[in-house]
């Protein structure tokens, strides 16, 4: 990729250049560190540190320019680009930079509070059964076929997602699925991508921290729909709803192109679960649609991953992929690492390790492990820190209304007191625990090794909230800290003692 300065600024109404304007980039930047020969350094304002003020390391590392506002001082010997708002200018300059790579690949958008990575890694491995090359970009990782990289957020910041989609053209990947975030729509990471399939999951509390209201949040996922009806490059657009959610209908009102909706509960769905049958080691169900019958005996199991498999399939038949090849991808599916992963360290008892860390996300999994258990259900959970405050409470009584045993600990703490977090989830645990067994250790890894302490045979252990995350976010710092690894010590320990 190789574009003048002068050739940027002209993208952005009111851009000044300064410096030379023939000055030649080859690269853009938001992270001084990784600024070098021919990068555009973007000097982003943000809410804890300024980007202008890492110009002088930019500059050292050998950067060609910067695009920053009005009032910066640009460096002698250094190009710029000011303009009246960085992050506005990105939205027209990064998609260019990169000659727009999403417009030569098909892309399907997924969003939802729940259900959009294991949705997403059934979307890639129907559309590669069908011989396609896919690139993911997800909450867990992205993927360039089997080529995994390291993620941060789950959609991407416009300059870090421009560079991963143009590697992914440059690599030869027909299809991008990728995680579209409610912060990814407000902020407008996705600026300039041209959706052909998008998803609709489900919508339930989280993020209101930032979103405020239920309705701020809805309508932010409502934008995934917004931009797929805007004429564009590509024919062949189609909205993927689940119609057994209320915010289902809002979604398909901003979708202006076809609508394909699913559900287990609607016979006027164009996807339909119907002889559902949830069991410990899977599940089997039958799809009716336009297309026939598809009866599926599935390696995952719980009514919340019949959505999953319900939504995948829309993506999949909006993008024409055949029945049999979609069959078949889903009978060799397995679980995706941290949604319902069941640890196996030679226990008499079931280990389950979930993402949940939302109300409707804790209830899903609970609900499933009730449906599956033996004998008890012990679950630890906790919450996380500078997060919505408001999901706390419900989230004990969840737990403590589902549960045999309940161990609350700690999650993310960030800049909060993990004991302050948890005395407002106790309220919720207080509400509906009765005589039940509940026990509050704020410290995770005990926690933990405490659950498999107590569990008996056939009982299930369910540590939810972090899913497959191999880190602990602490007021000062950040740790290792994986609850999988945890918990197959905890049995080692527990067997050292037997």
């Amino acid at each position: 990729m190789q574009k003048t300065i002068s050739e940027l600024a002209s993208l952005v109404s009111g851009a000044v250049v300064v410096g030379g304007g023939n000055t030649v980039i080859t690269n853009i930047e938001r992270d001084s560190r990784e600024a070098h020969r021919g990068t555009l350094f973007a000097c982003i304002p943000g809410v804890h540190v300024d980007g202008n003020d890492f110009i002088p390391q930019a500059a050292a590392q050998g950067a060609a320019a910067v695009i920053t506002d009005e009032d910066a001082i640009v460096p002698d010997g250094l190009a710029g680009i000011r303009v009246p708002d960085v992050q506005e200018a990105l939205k027209a300059i990064v998609p260019a930079f990169y000659d727009h790579p999403a417009d030569k690949m098909r892309v399907i958008g997924i969003t939802g509070t729940n259900g959009k990575t294991t949705t997403s890694y059934m979307i890639r491995s129907m559309l590669r059964k069908a011989g396609y090359k896919v690139g993911l970009i997800g909450t867990i990782q992205i993927m360039i076929e089997d080529k995994a990289l390291e993620v941060h957020n789950t959609t991407p910041d416009i300059v870090e997602l421009y560079k991963t989609l143009s590697r992914m053209h440059e690599e030869g990947m027909d299809y991008v699925v990728m995680e579209v975030s409610s912060h990814a729509l407000a902020m407008d990471r996705v600026s300039g991508i041209e959706f052909d399939t998008a998803v609709f999951t489900n919508l339930t509390q989280d993020h209101l921290d930032f979103h405020k209201t239920m309705e701020n949040y809805m309508l932010a996922k409502a934008k995934l729909f917004d931009k797929l009806g805007v004429p564009g490059h590509k024919s062949g657009k189609t909205a993927v709803v689940n119609i057994d959610d209320e915010a289902g209908s809002v979604m398909l009102e901003h979708a202006k192109c076809d609508h394909m909706t699913y559900s287990v509960s609607h016979d006027g769905a164009s996807l339909k679960a119907e002889d559902v049958n949830v069991e410990p080691g899977g599940m089997k169900f039958t799809i009716e649609g336009g297309f026939g019958c598809m009866e599926l005996s599935l390696h995952i199991t719980g009514i919340f991953n019949v959505y999953n498999v319900l939504a995948a399939v829309g993506a999949a038949l909006a993008e024409h992929v055949s029945p049999s090849i979609i069959k078949a991808a889903l009978t060799e599916f397995h679980s995706v690492p941290g949604r319902f992963e069941i640890v196996d360290a030679g226990q008499d008892f079931t280990i389950i390790v979930d993402y949940a860390h939302t109300p409707d996300g804790l209830e899903n999994v609970l609900n499933t492990a009730r449906e599956i258990a033996k004998k008890r259900v012990i679950t630890v959970f906790g919450c996380g820190g500078d997060r919505d405050r408001t999901k706390r409470p419900k989230m004990g009584r969840i737990a403590s209304s589902l549960s045999d045993v309940v161990i609350s600990t700690s999650d993310n703490p960030r800049s909060e007191d993990p004991e302050s977090i948890l005395d407002e989830v106790e309220k919720g645990v207080a509400e509906t625990l009765g005589v039940k067994q509940h026990e509050r250790i704020s410290d995770r890894k005990k926690a933990i090794f405490r659950a498999v302490e107590i569990a008996e045979p056939d009982d299930i252990v369910v540590i939810a909230g972090k899913g497959h995350e191999d880190y602990q976010i602490l007021k000062d710092r950040t740790i290792h800290f994986d609850d999988r690894e945890t918990a197959r010590a905890a049995v080692a320990a527990l067997k050292g003692r037997n």
